[in-house]
């Protein structure tokens, strides 16, 4: 599917990523904070570059110590940057992390007038300018920051088709930068361009053609499965069993591939999913993969359905757990791997961001994916 074309990244993807502040309990109390970095899209662009794949991020930062210390991070962990911007009119967005119980976190965004909200067309004009990438890796965040950020992501999406990048799209919904009804129409509209949509279960009635609208059994909530930055998702949280997750009947194995069901008996959840997965196939879109929290992930092509169970780990930080598995999976992809084996890489980065504090930094390089299968008390030398 993705051929190497010398002199073309392997991925490019763009957004806001903000200072993020990460406090030991409630704000309002005080205290000492951590100070890192956090973005939806430079957590999946840092897990692809220690995979050892080429990667740029062409995103906009304020001309502030702040916007230094995104771009000094990016660069230090392999991403290219050069087509990053620094805006002097704008500051670079705030992120306040605020753990509240031990699977409970509160996250507070400043990002309204920021530097990433004042991304536009030219910045990914240039970018794909420079050498059009394999991979162009989108979210659902960057649309709703601002209408320039819309129209660069539009913009984006038609570079794509002009040279032949295959077009990765993560929803990702933010309750808090813009409603259900506001996203469905842009990503309805974005389909037709998409190879390849991951997505939480309670994500794919926004992409559903006609009036499915609302989320099918969500709030709206900022912790969504599976999703980036400020968000609660729980690829292997601790205690998910390794075994059949939901499929439609008559599944063996994960490793099985199946067809997908008929409507009948579309009321159960796994069907419903399978159902909606179907009509977004009928689309055109290449792949359809659900992110289905500690029961792992399912992936859809017109050929079948394949589940594959979340990787059991001691939890420790859910946040970034979704962007750590479109990491796996992107990789598994430009690697050249079947849908197992994508999957299979998917859930083990999701794995290791869920069992290491923080968006990114517990993200594997390709020597340690295989850590996860060492028995406990391990120790390599």
């Amino acid at each position: 599917m993705l051929p190497g074309r010398p002199g073309r990244p392997d991925v490019l993807t763009f957004g806001e990523t903000m200072v993020a502040l990460r406090g030991s309990g409630p704000l309002k109390l005080g205290g000492t904070m951590n100070v890192s970095v956090a973005g939806a899209e430079s957590n999946v662009a840092i897990g692809l570059a220690r995979l050892g794949h080429e990667v740029r991020w062409a995103g906009a930062v304020g001309d502030d110590e702040a916007g230094q210390l995104v771009l000094r991070t990016l660069r230090a962990e392999g991403v290219e940057v050069s087509g990053a911007t620094a805006d002097p009119g704008a500051p670079t967005g705030l992120l306040l992390f605020e753990p509240r119980l031990p699977e409970v976190t509160r996250v507070h965004y400043y990002r309204a007038g920021s530097a990433g909200s004042r991304l536009t067309p030219e910045v990914i004009q240039r970018a794909f300018a420079a050498a059009p990438p394999r991979v162009l890796h989108l979210t659902g965040i960057t649309p709703a920051l601002s209408p320039t950020a819309r129209s660069a992501a539009g913009r984006a999406l038609q570079l794509a088709r002009e040279h032949g990048t295959l077009v990765c799209l993560d929803v990702n919904f933010r309750a808090r930068l813009w409603t259900a009804e506001e996203a469905a129409e842009v990503l309805r509209e974005w389909l037709p361009a998409v190879d390849v949509l991951i997505a939480s279960d309670d994500e794919l009635p926004l992409c559903l053609p006609g009036g499915g609208g609302g989320r099918d059994g969500g709030q709206g909530r900022e912790g969504s499965p599976g999703g980036g930055e400020g968000s609660q998702g729980a690829e292997g949280a601790e205690g998910a069993e390794v075994q059949e997750g939901p499929m439609a009947a008559g599944a063996r194995a994960w490793g099985d591939a199946v067809p997908l069901p008929s409507e009948e008996g579309a009321g159960a959840p796994a069907a419903r999913v399978a159902t909606q997965a179907g009509l977004l196939l009928d689309q055109g879109i290449g792949e359809v993969v659900v992110k289905l929290g500690a029961a792992g992930a399912t992936a859809f092509t017109d050929s079948g359905a394949l589940h594959r169970p979340a990787t059991p780990v001691r939890a420790v930080d859910a946040v970034g757990a979704g962007d750590a598995f479109v990491a796996g999976y992107l990789s598994a992809l430009l690697d050249g791997e079947g849908l197992a084996g994508r999957l299979e890489r998917a859930v083990t980065t999701g794995a290791f961001a869920v069992a290491s504090p923080g968006d990114w930094e517990g993200a594997p390089t390709r020597s340690e994916l295989g850590m996860l299968g060492a028995p406990p008390g391990t120790v390599v030398r």
